[in-house]
């Protein structure tokens, strides 16, 4: 891999690694020194131009596997101590404050912090209390009003407080918009109870104190939220699809399989694993799969997502040739069986023994039917929890 070689090559030089940060974490494109100290990272900083002051300074010194993981590190302990600072804020900063204060993610995680809270208590005091539903449900009308109040300003007016501003907003919106969606139909169906199905089927967002860290419940599977720095990213429309897909997926996860969602070309079968990506704050790594691919590729793939905890979504990955697919079939097991095991490191199929991140996730997606497409052996099959798109 060119860019590989060239990082490595260049790793006495922290200045000449920028081009490349791209490469290897989901949204920072550039980063700044400081000042003085010329080899101390101080800011990072995405496409649009939003950054993120890191808490404690990271030196470029040294082999540079090293402090890129001392960056990757660091970049997760601020984030981290930046939602923690919005899970407290969330219950009593309006929703216009709570926009401008924090970046685009940790302000969408704000007001999904918010929604669960004020739904969970109000489905906990709804048999004592007649109205608290329909309170509940104005409330959410609210605080998505704001929000489309904020949209409606002029540019002038939002860019005072960064050019993404409407971006962020927008995609704020095309969430609360789900959530209220959510909350008027939980109040159609009379739920009054959060044991119900309909509410656990939902994406919950709770801040664990006890634990220090943002929790992500899907029906009975919990996710620990990862802190990848994400940008200012659009996010997709929420419809019943995308909801039953998470299920599923979720579900996959929380049963140490992984997901196959399968469907013709243009259904968001990558786009969806990519947005519960950014739900869970992951980086997604996606791999396009073509007949050239042996299983040494694929296997240098796999160990590297088990080494990060990253999600790897492997696209049309019935286009890999029947007798490598066997093979990949015996190195995801060995992957997934370490996870269930709860290890710490394990023997990879070609004899190394490498550490293992237990947040990895696999993904692969498939157009049935079409010319040139393997049907997957059963070994692979059942690796993997499949979902029609």
């Amino acid at each position: 891999d060119p860019n590989l070689l060239e990082i490595l090559s260049q790793g006495s030089n922290p200045e000449a690694i920028q081009p490349h940060l791209q490469s290897v974490f989901d949204s920072i494109e550039y980063v700044e020194f400081h000042r003085t100290e010329r080899t101390q990272i101080q800011t990072i900083f995405s496409g649009v131009g939003e950054n993120i002051p890191l808490r404690n300074r990271v030196k470029a010194e040294g082999n540079i596997e090293d402090w890129l993981n001392s960056l990757l590190r660091e970049m997760q302990n601020t984030l981290r101590a930046i939602v923690r600072e919005a899970a407290g804020d969330c219950e009593v900063l309006d929703t216009e404050s709570l926009t401008h204060k924090y970046q685009a993610q940790v302000s969408l995680i704000g007001i999904q912090f918010k929604w669960t809270a004020d739904c969970e208590d109000a489905l906990y005091r709804a048999k004592s209390e007649k109205g608290i539903m329909g309170q509940t449900n104005k409330k959410n009308q609210g605080r998505l009003n704001d929000l489309v109040a904020m949209n409606m300003l002029k540019d002038d007016d939002l860019r005072k407080h960064g050019s993404w501003t409407r971006r962020k907003i927008e995609t704020m919106i095309t969430v609360d918009v789900h959530q209220r969606d959510v909350w008027e139909d939980i109040v159609k169906r009379k739920v009054r109870d959060t044991e119900d199905f309909e509410w656990q089927k939902q994406a919950r967002f709770y801040w664990r104190y006890d634990m220090d860290y943002a929790m992500i419940s899907v029906a009975d599977v919990d996710f620990k939220y990862c802190n990848e720095y994400l940008g200012v990213k659009e996010r997709l429309v929420i419809t019943p699809l995308t909801d039953r897909c998470y299920i599923t997926l979720a579900q996959a996860l929380g049963m140490f399989l992984g997901g196959a969602p399968a469907g013709p070309a243009g259904t968001g079968k990558t786009e969806t694993t990519k947005d519960m990506g950014c739900t869970l704050g992951k980086y997604v790594v996606v791999t396009n799969c073509s007949d050239q691919m042996d299983f040494r590729i694929m296997g240098n793939i796999l160990k590297g997502l088990a080494q990060s905890g990253c999600w790897g979504c492997f696209d049309e990955f019935n286009r890999i040739d029947l007798e490598v697919l066997s093979v990949v079939a015996q190195q995801v097991m060995s992957v997934l069986v370490a996870i269930r095991e709860d290890r710490k490191t394990f023997q990879f199929t070609d004899g190394q023994v490498i550490n293992l991140d237990k947040e990895v996730g696999f993904f692969i997606t498939m157009n049935p039917g079409y010319a040139g497409r393997t049907e997957l052996p059963d070994n692979l099959k059942v690796l993997f929890r499949p979902v029609a798109m």
